[in-house]
């Protein structure tokens, strides 16, 4: 969120002004009263907070209140607002737009940079695509002094400015390094009265896979906002993302798991337009506790009447998952009350089907083919409505 990005700012040394977090009415006239006129802004992970009617100025510790008020409980682009930063209102000559991030197209670092910036950014780019500077960075050599004061003069900050852009550049070059970053966003980066540069608004993308070197970065987490299944397949460490579906998907791969969406939800146009309710990658090990798992977090999810286990064999063989299906059906019990159509493909298969056909659960149903169990999956799902 902003906020926790201003403290990421400010531990690199990038020109902020924190303000306070407030998180009811009071607490928000309290920091009013303090900081004086102020913009009461809210903190959720999303852009277009201003246009939804989620940033106001306060020039009194009243209408703070009043702000704060109207602002905490509303939603902004389906995210609820638990917590508003009260900033100290800046007197603003000029908004620029400045980030670093990945560009994964062409395997590098990107500078996108406008001095016709701020809030219109978007505007700006369609209207005028030569005033947004895209600078590209070598991974291998990063940003120095001379590379910043390349971007600084490219993208044209004012000659009085050009000293502080640098070593705000250098900055927020730190963020985007040191904090394993695959976006810092500063939106606007302001020209303040006396001509001193700030950054007045921040946006930081943080990649998980670095979470292991920034024991620190749990603390950004927003667990009150989080889908409470995301949150327990997480605990779990599950590869599981929900979706608005009613066919709950399993399988073991990240591709075959995506395709395994996409043929679910062709099936199901033919099935009262049944979608897939999850993403779901078990990954190689499908042993009996990660299935039981995987299915406790699908068959919690109330919106998913069947569930579509999808396993290719390779280095996990077929009996191997039939055996964890169902030891997995065993540890569930009677919290296992949805229907399974299982798709079984690749090493050991005959095998992973005799030892289903064996035990003849009356939850699951085996299926030879991909597109054969995802009918079945979107028949079941639609039936169960």
């Amino acid at each position: 969120m902003e906020y926790q990005a201003k403290e990421l700012f400010a531990a690199h040394g990038v020109p902020v002004t924190a303000g306070v977090v407030a998180t009811t009415p009071e607490e928000a006239r309290a920091a009013a009263e303090q900081l004086g006129v102020v913009v009461v802004k809210a903190q959720v992970k999303a852009g277009g907070r201003g246009k939804a009617g989620g940033v106001k100025l306060a020039r009194t510790p009243e209408e703070a209140e009043q702000h704060a008020s109207a602002i905490l409980g509303m939603e902004i682009k389906g995210l609820t607002v638990h917590r508003v930063l009260i900033a100290p209102a800046a007197s603003i000559e000029e908004e620029y737009y400045f980030s670093f991030l990945l560009d994964r197209a062409n395997r590098r670092y990107l500078c996108i940079a406008s001095v016709e910036g701020g809030v219109e950014i978007e505007e700006v780019a369609q209207t005028n695509p030569d005033a947004v500077k895209q600078i590209p960075i070598d991974p291998g050599t990063g940003v120095d002094e001379a590379k910043a004061r390349e971007i600084v003069a490219e993208a044209a900050f004012p000659e009085a400015l050009r000293d502080q852009a640098v070593q705000t550049v250098l900055a927020l070059w730190q963020v985007f390094v040191s904090e394993d970053a695959t976006l810092v966003e500063v939106n606007p980066l302001a020209r303040l009265a006396g001509d001193k540069l700030e950054a007045l608004d921040g946006k930081v993308s943080l990649d998980d896979n670095a979470d292991f070197r920034h024991e620190t970065h749990a603390q950004f987490e927003d667990e009150s906002s989080a889908d409470p299944l995301e949150a327990k397949a997480k605990e779990k460490g599950l590869n599981y993302v929900k979706l608005d579906g009613s066919v709950g998907i399993i399988g073991n791969g990240a591709g075959l798991v995506m395709s395994t969406l996409d043929v679910v939800a062709y099936a199901g146009e033919a099935h009262g337009g049944v979608t897939p309710a999850n993403f779901l990658d078990i990954g190689g090990g499908a042993s009996a506790q990660v299935m039981a798992d995987g299915l406790d977090v699908i068959l919690n999810d109330a919106q998913v009447k069947s569930v579509f286990v999808n396993v290719f064999g390779g280095i996990t063989s077929c009996d191997a998952v039939a055996n964890g299906i169902v030891g997995a059906l065993d540890i569930l019990g009677d919290d296992a009350t949805k229907p399974l159509v299982v798709r079984l493909d690749g090493n050991n298969v005959d095998e992973g089907r005799r030892i289903l056909d064996e035990r003849n659960h009356p939850l699951v149903t085996l299926v030879d083919t991909m597109d054969g169990a995802a009918d079945k999956a979107a028949e079941l799902a639609h039936a169960a409505k």
